[in-house]
């Protein structure tokens, strides 16, 4: 149980901020100047639609970060060096080359100018133009996620929206792009021809795997998500005064901070719900938002747990992305603002204060820095902060991704240790709790040599579906693999606590990429001397009659032979098979190269060059089937556009499900699903050859979601 104290003070006393010494000292980067000497500027330089400057920063790569002003320019050493203005090449004919967006897509720059979405390679040097957007767009919108070499976390950095900001939302054209923005297709949210108001944005939030829109209507803002449960209702909702810039804090915590001049607003929870920033001195609360403090922002700067403002009456404001409502404090003023400074954290508690100066003699331009240590300024006893009441807080799961799988447990531990006198809250937090379930448990270990209490958190994570605590209308869909962070932090913490940083890890829900399944091959065509090992290791190839493949898949003969080259490293030698005798592979599933289990579950087969000669030993009716079954062909016309390799967990349902009211109209069609409750088998015609085979595992309760290649050879 939580219990909150709160202390009201009877008298409030404002002191004015002094300082002896000045917030920043300012120096200038002036290096490298002689490479860009005779240098010429190719291409049109770009420059920033908005008065107010921005700077955007790579999530992963820290030294890499873009500045849009009256020039742009892009770093990839921290401005530790002078730079010329970047340029688009004269041969894009962008005809305006003004920037209205701007979001690096894992290791490319995409910039939206003059309304088309352009790519710019920074690490080979080349821009391209993105292909599949028909209709002007004005914006971009995407995520980062750094757990390299995971599938999972480079799907994130690949998702990309482009849209046109403030369009009637009826009507609007949105394109959404899983290739890092170079090639994009349209996208149509649900029931939106049926909502009223412009868009504000659109954004794929990893952490609750949800796309969120963006409604705007007389003055007042809220999300529509596109996935179970949270499609039921809308976000609550919250003032729009004016066009609200929405930054997306690193970390895949759902933290979104929405700020224009006037308005300055933070939602932890991916849009559900969104609050006002606070204004306040010490403990106490001075405003409740930053209009009625009478600030202007100039710019905002975010990081995994930090927010800085600065604003155009030249002060800096400080707060913490915590657990509790998100406050600022003012630091002293200096005169530090100009009109092209932006604010950027360059490490935990640090902060920068960044300028570009021209410079006469050279087309290179100089950068004036104040950087301003957070810890150091906060230590001013004037701002009356209290001293941190946690001396440690580690977890070895900090920084990591993991993989939780069906009916499967994750357990996590932590170490906490207060100060000697205080009592911090600790508190777990999932970002997504309709797909995953947390139970914790924390106890005193202890004491360290200074005497103070070593309490232990121990963290247990399950899919939120098979956790038991929660109704069935909270979950999320257990067919859809979906994302969550887990986040250990102090529910109490004061601001000065800029060291002791959330400890947070990232959960993938789904498919764990540990494991993989393997066909039984015992007996193959090359151990009976059919297949030449070396010879199908030296660019085997083989020809598939014109007769008995359909390269559209619909059963339908093709019009010339197809020649196949056999993919040795892949598949291996060939599973022998007789054809006439009716044949199931033995899956096995393994983990980490040690067996598990025979698979037993459903899954299905399909030959990828789209041969056609074999069938199935069990008809729909043999099958028990109480109604009608899918079929590969069924499967692609629903699939549409997505190939015809589209039957998985997601969309499979069983002919053996009494709440599956299709009914049963053609009961002689093959029944094409392996496995189950059902001793289905596949019978090959009378054709030698190689099949190479498509397995998908179909059973949406099994523990792992697989896709997997097989070569049989059919003699």
């Amino acid at each position: 149980m939580l219990v909150f104290v709160m202390v009201a003070a009877t008298t409030l006393r404002l002191c004015p901020l002094a300082r002896a010494q000045p917030l920043c000292r300012m120096q200038t980067v002036r290096t490298g100047k002689i490479f860009h000497d005779g240098q010429k500027i190719q291409g049109d330089l770009l420059y920033f639609s908005s008065a107010t400057t921005r700077l955007i920063k790579h999530p992963c790569k820290k030294n890499i970060a873009l500045y849009l002003g009256r020039q742009a320019f892009l770093t990839r050493d921290s401005f530790e060096s002078s730079l010329l203005p970047l340029s688009i090449p004269a041969a894009l004919q962008v005809s305006t080359p003004e920037v209205t967006s701007a979001h690096f897509a894992g290791s490319v720059l995409l910039l939206v100018v003059n309304q088309g979405v352009y790519i710019y390679d920074y690490e080979a040097n080349s821009w391209n133009a993105s292909k599949g957007i028909e209709h002007p767009v004005s914006h971009i919108s995407g995520d980062n996620c750094c757990y390299s070499g995971n599938s999972f976390c480079a799907d994130v950095s690949n998702s990309v929206f482009a849209y046109l900001l403030g369009d009637q939302i009826s009507q609007t054209n949105i394109y959404f792009s899983n290739t890092r923005g170079y090639v994009f297709q349209k996208y149509a949210h649900e029931r939106q021809a049926e909502l009223v108001g412009s868009l504000g944005g659109i954004f794929y939030f990893h952490s609750l795997s949800q796309v969120g829109l963006l409604l705007v209507n007389q003055q007042k803002a809220m999300f529509s998500y596109s996935d179970y449960p949270l499609n039921l209702d809308f976000g609550l909702p919250f003032d729009y005064n004016g066009t609200l810039d929405i930054l997306i804090a690193p970390g895949q915590k759902g933290i979104l901070i929405f700020w224009c001049e006037k308005s300055l607003l933070v939602s932890q929870n991916a849009g559900q719900l969104v609050n006002p920033v606070q204004v306040r001195e010490g403990q106490h609360i001075l405003y409740s938002s930053i209009s009625e403090a009478n600030i202007s922002v100039h710019s905002v700067a975010a990081n995994e747990n930090e927010l800085a403002v600065l604003t155009q009456e030249s002060y800096l404001y400080y707060g913490s992305l915590g657990i509790l409502p998100s406050s600022l404090i003012k630091f002293a003023g200096q005169n530090i603002r100009s009109e092209e400074a932006v604010l950027v954290f360059t490490d935990v508690g640090m902060l920068e204060i960044l300028s570009p100066l021209p410079d006469p003699l050279f087309p290179a331009f100089d950068f004036q820095k104040c950087p301003v240590n957070i810890q150091a300024t906060l230590m001013d006893p004037q701002l009356q902060v209290d001293v941190c009441k946690v001396e440690l807080l580690q977890g070895e799961f900090d920084n990591r991704m993991y993989t939780i799988d069906m009916n499967s447990e994750l357990q996590l531990r932590a170490l906490m240790i207060p100060r000697t006198g205080t009592s911090p809250v600790s508190l777990v937090m999932v970002s997504n709790p309709h797909s995953l379930g947390l139970q914790a448990l924390i106890y005193e270990d202890g004491y360290t040599l200074n005497g103070n209490t070593k309490h232990r958190l121990n963290i247990s994570l399950r899919q939120q579906h098979h956790g038991g605590r929660a109704d069935p209308n909270f979950t999320s869909s257990i067919k859809r693999p979906t994302m969550s962070t887990v986040t250990l932090d102090i529910a109490n913490k004061e601001i000065s606590c800029v060291d002791l940083k959330p400890l947070t890890a990232l959960i993938s829900v789904g498919c764990d990429l540990e494991k993989k399944i393997i066909i039984q091959n015992e007996i193959s065509a090359c151990y009976n001397g059919l297949l030449d090992l070396v010879t199908l290791q030296d660019n085997y190839s083989y020809v598939i009659e014109k007769d008995t493949y359909d390269p559209n898949f619909q059963g339908q003969k093709a019009t010339e032979d197809l020649l196949v080259h056999y993919q040795y490293e892949k598949l291996g030698c060939p599973v022998l098979v007789f054809y006439d005798t009716p044949w199931k592979p033995v899956v096995e599933l393994w983990r980490e190269g040690k067996f598990q289990e025979v698979v037993e579950t459903e899954y299905v087969l399909l030959e990828v060059n789209g041969l056609f000669t074999y069938t199935y030993s069990l008809t729909a009716a043999m099958a028990l089937c109480s109604s009608q079954p899918q079929n590969w062909t069924t499967i692609s016309k629903a699939a549409g556009g997505k190939g015809p390799f589209a039957w998985n967990r997601e969309n499979y349902v069983s002919c053996h499900n009494p709440d599956n009211s299709t009914p049963l109209r053609w009961p002689q069609v093959p029944y094409q699903i392996l496995g189950g409750p059902t001793e289905n088998k596949v019978v090959f015609e009378k054709r030698n050859g190689i099949y190479t085979f498509f397995i998908s595992i179909v059973d949406p309760y099994y523990r792992l979601q697989l896709l997997w290649r097989l070569s049989t050879g059919a003699w």
